[in-house]
């Protein structure tokens, strides 16, 4: 029985084999999870549609597979494995060789082989032939056991060609071309070449390659994307959070006890943004082709620092919770999302976003859109300064810094300045979020 890759989602085509969690040989039961695929939003798990024996893996870690491609073979319970000529050509260790090394074109049950010039053989679904230009390509079993040895494939076709008897190494390394000999393991720390900025001297400086996962490249790939196709802007201003601080410093206590959850920040400026969204509903907004999607509920995604990149889980019918519920709700996700149990529902979508740099001490920034988004808000951490509060006293306030960035396309300059201030004046007079519903 295949194991293949299920359907993820619309937007998900492929992933990455980020570990196998059981080996070849074990047995597993009805909805043992087998490996841990790794997608351009979230991690999943890929379990057992049936008992018994993890019999062969295909496709190794690291390894991007597609939606519906098999990666492992189940054997079930009682079956013996069988092995047929398609298998012994496609599926890594099931290669099936003479013992002794033939002469040319020479045929072995269905094997064929045919030996080049230099001792170099390919082994195909049809059998082992020459390699000729492009279609010289190493089938899996023979790049598994080029892998596992640490030898170059040519040396593995050798090799699967002689039936991996004692000595087979020796006698492929003897037939290879000169400077064909073991491929050395690539190093963790590479040398590279710099010029010096003093002498213009090429010096070798130690460096370390570090592959990029798949949740990586997709932030990148989108937030190039985000700045490439929107006339996106920032504007700022500047929020006193002393009647905020004032509020979570008398209520912190009798809040916890009653909903069992933090009175936090995020519950605020959830509500806030709420309010002001529907004060401006260009920020709810998408623009699809020459239509522009004005969205008439409030769905917004909160930005989460996770160990293996930024994830935007999205809190649905903001609207319609209270502060509890919003607290309750964001710890939630944002604890799914540091143990990587995130489903895809909890990512879709999305009207608006907030993120808070603050937490890392970030004094101000400019937050880029989360596409298909037009408005993303930035909050900042809070230092105290000396605030005028009239014309003869100053006193000395915590303030947040907060930032919006815009797609100017559909949201002109002042409707982001007119939003941005309503967001200010609901965080600095707390009291007005109640009339916010």
């Amino acid at each position: 029985m295949e194991i293949k890759i299920p359907e993820l989602g619309e937007s998900i085509t492929e992933g990455t084999i980020a570990k196998w969690l059981t080996s070849e040989g074990e047995s597993v039961r009805f909805g043992d999870a087998l490996l841990e695929l790794e997608t351009d939003k979230v991690n999943v798990e890929i379990t057992a549609e049936a008992d018994g024996t993890l019999d062969k893996i295909i496709r190794r870690e690291g390894e991007t597979v597609a939606i519906g491609e098999a990666v492992g073979i189940i054997r079930p319970e009682g079956a013996t494995l069988s092995v047929t000529p398609e298998e012994a050509g496609s599926t890594p260790g099931k290669v099936a060789a003479p013992a002794q090394k033939p002469p040319a074109t020479q045929t072995h049950g269905r094997i064929d082989e045919t030996e080049t010039a230099s001792g170099s053989l390919y082994l195909s679904k049809e059998g082992i032939s020459s390699p000729s230009g492009a279609e010289a390509v190493a089938p899996p079993s023979i790049r598994r056991l080029a892998r596992e040895k640490g030898i170059t494939t040519q040396e593995a076709r050798l090799l699967a060609a002689r039936g991996h008897e004692p000595g087979a190494l020796i006698a492929a390394e003897r037939e290879l071309k000169p400077g064909e000999g073991k491929a050395a393991p690539a190093p963790e720390i590479e040398k590279v070449k710099t010029a010096s900025v003093v002498d213009s001297a090429a010096t070798e400086k130690p460096v370390e390659r570090i592959r990029m996962t798949r949740r990586r490249q997709t932030i990148a790939a989108r937030l190039v994307q985000a700045q490439q196709t929107a006339a996106m802007l920032t504007t700022f201003n500047e929020v006193d959070m002393t009647a905020i601080l004032d509020i979570r410093k008398r209520r912190k206590q009798e809040f916890h006890d009653r909903f069992e959850v933090g009175l936090g920040f995020m519950s605020f400026f959830t509500k806030a943004v709420i309010g002001a969204l529907k004060r401006f509903p260009l920020l709810n907004a998408e623009i699809d082709g020459t239509d522009i999607l004005v969205k008439k509920y409030y769905d917004i995604g909160i930005a989460v620092s996770a160990e293996e990149g930024l994830v935007v889980p999205v809190v649905r019918d903001a609207d319609r919770l209270s502060f509890a519920d919003i607290e309750k709700r964001i710890a939630e996700l944002a604890g799914r999302a540091r143990s990587n149990t995130l489903s895809l529902n909890d990512l879709n979508g999305g009207t608006f976003t907030i993120t808070n740099g603050g937490i890392f001490g970030s004094l101000l920034s400019t937050p880029i859109l989360n596409a298909p988004q037009v408005g993303i808000l930035g909050m900042h951490t809070i230092q105290r300064r000396p605030v005028a509060i009239d014309e003869e006293r100053m006193a000395n306030r915590p303030m947040m810094y907060i930032a919006l960035s815009y797609d100017h396309r559909i949201v002109d300059g002042s409707e982001a300045v007119r939003f941005l201030r309503t967001v200010k004046e609901l965080l600095e007079d707390p009291e007005k979020l109640l009339l916010e519903g």
